[in-house]
């Protein structure tokens, strides 16, 4: 995204979301990086659930995450 995702509201609103709820983290690393959330299941199982961040700030649904991971049954051995 690099610069241009400055620009981008939703960007700015997500920061504003964070500031409010008292998040303070601080300014170091790269910063131009989004990141993601995979739950994986056992064995074959595969890929349960895939987030990718579309700009800085974007979250994983929390109920999202428990679900896919109540999904994962264990490997037989």
């Amino acid at each position: 995204m690099m610069l241009s995702g400055f620009f981008r509201v939703g960007v700015w609103q997500n920061f504003l979301r964070a500031w409010r709820s008292g998040y303070s983290g601080n300014l170091e690393g790269e910063g131009f990086t989004l990141g993601g959330v995979y739950v994986i299941g056992a064995g074959k199982q595969g890929v349960l659930l895939e987030h990718r961040e579309k700009e800085f700030g974007d979250k994983v649904s929390l109920p999202s995450v428990l679900e896919a991971a109540e999904k994962i049954k264990p490997q037989a051995s």
